[in-house]
């Protein structure tokens, strides 16, 4: 057999246990980061999920989602409409989390035209966010905003862009509480600013792995909530990276009790055993569609592999895994400890900051406490944290943050090594600096 080839510094994995990974040369690692990109809640390696789908697929892997369907896809819709909060009761599946934000910016723009608010086409965003890399997706994102305008700009139009909701690195220069939470009430000045009647949505992540991580104070979202309705706007909740247990409740947004007009789910929904993502609409929102007469009824949008069988059937059974294992609950407890640890690290001079939640963690690392000071490209924290760790057999990221979000299945075993891992790796990396 000849010799794989990739290029410098791509690992090529050949198989995966739980949470482990092993590549072609034999080296297992600690996957710190489900796959790589928060995906595989339930472990690599389930067999019973490639055996489900190997099921289907012998039996009919495709038919068109036009106007056919098969049991599996039917089955999925009523799961995952029992698991959504509120009533989130239509599913509309694609092939990914993208796929997913751009079919729920499609439903509140329709819904408004069928309503008769055919100015409302504005989406309002936050700075740091992240929602996908398909064109409209990409023109919402906050993060490398910049760059992407420069590569593929102009962006699409009617995207806006307020500040986050990042209390360490607060963009409005305020204190939490003494801010009365401003960050959230400057959405409302952006959409008095562009005209109530020209906004279609509103678009947030629980809590924005792309934006370092950081979670929101508990009125936040609530606040989102009452903006939105008084001025006819539709929410929009991306659980893409944050569904499926990964924040220790099955969706984070049930921890502010806020219900979405729209929710968008990927990743966790198959564990990555295969490509799907769903956008949910409420009964509010959907019926507005049923109302319609002639070519405009229903909602207008057709993709070729949303709510593809074989996809399917791995996402039932995934799902079935989550829930007999008790994977969610898991994600909390596992999560409590991992914070107990990572919050440990404090000690240390360049640990500013730790956050997240349950399997969804993030440490900041600055170089100096008081003035929160960062690192400088030249100290190149981000890809020597990173490599620094893969080389001890712990595969995780660093942009601006340390960031981990193991499978839902860690024991303290994992949870342990990642924690002790870190901080030998800050130690390694303040010497390597001339950091005291």
């Amino acid at each position: 057999m000849a010799e794989l080839k990739a290029p410098a510094g791509m690992i090529v994995f050949e198989s995966g246990d739980g949470c482990y990974l092993t590549d072609i040369h034999g080296r297992t690692y600690l996957d710190g980061l489900s796959g790589g990109a928060f995906v595989t809640n339930a472990g690599h390696g389930r067999a019973e999920i490639a055996e489900a789908m190997a099921v289907q697929a012998g039996k009919l892997a495709y038919v068109t989602p036009y106007n056919f369907a098969v049991p599996a896809t039917i089955s999925l819709a009523e799961k995952v409409a029992s698991l959504a909060p509120g009533d989130l009761n239509r599913v509309f599946f694609t092939s990914g989390g993208s796929e997913a934000v751009e079919t729920a910016l499609k439903i509140a723009r329709q819904f408004h035209y069928v309503n008769g608010d055919r100015k409302r086409h504005k989406i309002i965003s936050r700075h740091g966010s992240y929602h996908g890399s398909t064109y409209q997706a990409m023109s919402i994102s906050g993060a490398s905003h910049d760059f992407n305008t420069r590569l593929f700009g102009p962006l699409a139009p009617g995207s806006i862009q307020v500040p986050s909701h990042n209390c360490y690195r607060c963009e409005l220069e305020t204190t939490y509480p003494g801010c009365r939470t401003m960050c959230a009430r400057t959405i409302e000045k952006a959409i008095l600013h562009e005209g109530p009647d020209s906004i279609a949505a509103i678009i947030a992540e629980p809590i924005p792995a792309s934006a370092t991580l950081h979670v929101p104070v508990d009125e936040y979202l609530p606040m989102l909530r009452e903006i939105a309705d008084r001025h006819g706007i539709l929410l929009i909740i991306d659980e893409v990276i944050n569904g499926f247990g990964r924040t220790g409740r099955m969706f984070a947004s049930e921890y502010s009790g806020v219900v979405p007009d729209i929710m968008t789910v990927a990743k966790g929904l198959t564990s990555g055993y295969a490509p799907m993502g769903a956008a949910i609409a409420s009964d509010r929102v959907a019926s507005a569609f049923d109302k319609v007469q002639g070519r405009e009824a229903g909602f207008a949008n057709v993709l070729s592999f949303g709510g593809h069988a074989t996809a399917a059937a791995a996402a039932l059974k995934n799902i079935e895994i989550i829930e007999r294992e008790r994977l969610v609950e898991n994600a909390a407890e596992m999560g409590a400890y991992l914070f107990e640890g990572l919050n440990d690290l404090r000690k240390l001079p360049i640990v500013g900051d730790v956050r997240g939640r349950g399997l969804l963690a993030a440490v900041e690392l600055v170089r100096d406490k008081q003035t929160r000071e960062p690192f400088a490209p030249k100290d190149m924290m981000a890809s020597r944290i990173t490599s620094r760790m893969r080389d001890e057999g712990v595969l995780m990221r660093t942009f601006q943050v340390a960031e981990f979000g193991p499978p839902l299945n860690a024991g303290r075993a994992e949870i342990e090594r990642i924690v002790e891992t870190l901080e030998r790796t800050i130690v390694w990396f303040m010497k390597e600096t001339g950091v005291a």
